[in-house]
């Protein structure tokens, strides 16, 4: 066979190779997209245990976001208290605070913002309104340590079931929360469920005051729930 002949018969499958279209390059995933954050306003609490910073949920609990700003903004909060402990485990409970029921720094009650209605829950760190019935609640709050879901609202249980009205959560102080969790209470003060939860020495809230807000990606992820307790 001629020896041409031979050589380009061999060359063949280089040269068809060397034709054929490259296989198109892999298109690159798109990214998730970036969902806008929640609007929130930062408080910062000076306490006499230290500093206690609240990203406040303006957009998703307007009613009870506004009346805490109302308080912060008139300096009504300046000189109250932390009174208040209820330890149910290591680092799991309650700390609450406000104005004691004092007429001369209280507003009118507030329209109970539930769960339900603001999609928050009682995840660790989060600040709620004390109340007693739905819609008495003025400017007294406690913030929890751990997840306590039985605070949220739920329709299902019978009677009162409409929760307590969380309205936003500890982004930077949570060490100050759990050294004012593990102060020392009085063994004969307080009524009811609250007796011996009232504070030998309540913590000073010195002054509380807007923050520059905090960066999105600074604000924890909510944590998994923890055993239920109730205020």
């Amino acid at each position: 066979m001629n020896s041409r002949l031979i050589l380009l018969l061999a060359l063949l499958p280089a040269i068809a190779s060397a034709q054929a279209p490259a296989p198109p390059a892999a298109t690159p995933a798109a990214p998730p997209p970036v969902l806008p954050q929640p609007a929130t306003i930062r408080v910062a609490l000076m306490t006499s245990e230290g500093p206690i910073v609240i990203a406040v949920e303006t957009e998703r609990a307007p009613i009870t976001a506004a009346n805490f700003l109302r308080y912060v903004d008139g300096k009504r909060l300046d000189n109250t208290e932390f009174y208040r402990t209820s330890k149910v485990a290591p680092n799991f409970g309650f700390i609450q605070g406000g104005l004691r029921n004092d007429p001369k720094k209280l507003l009118p009650p507030i329209a109970h913002e539930p769960t339900t209605k603001s999609g928050l829950t009682h995840a660790d760190g989060t600040i709620s309104m004390a109340r007693n019935a739905p819609g008495s609640a003025t400017m007294d709050f406690f913030i929890t340590l751990g997840a306590i879901p039985s605070m949220d609202a739920d329709p299902k249980l019978p009677g009162d079931n409409q929760g307590f009205a969380a309205f936003g959560r500890v982004v930077e102080g949570m060490e100050t929360v759990r050294r004012i969790l593990d102060a020392q209470t009085s063994p004969t003060e307080g009524e009811g469920v609250m007796r011996g939860q009232m504070l030998a020495a309540p913590v000073k809230i010195l002054t509380a005051r807007r923050a520059p807000p905090t960066p999105a990606a600074a604000i924890p992820p909510q944590p998994a729930p923890a055993p239920p307790a109730r205020p």
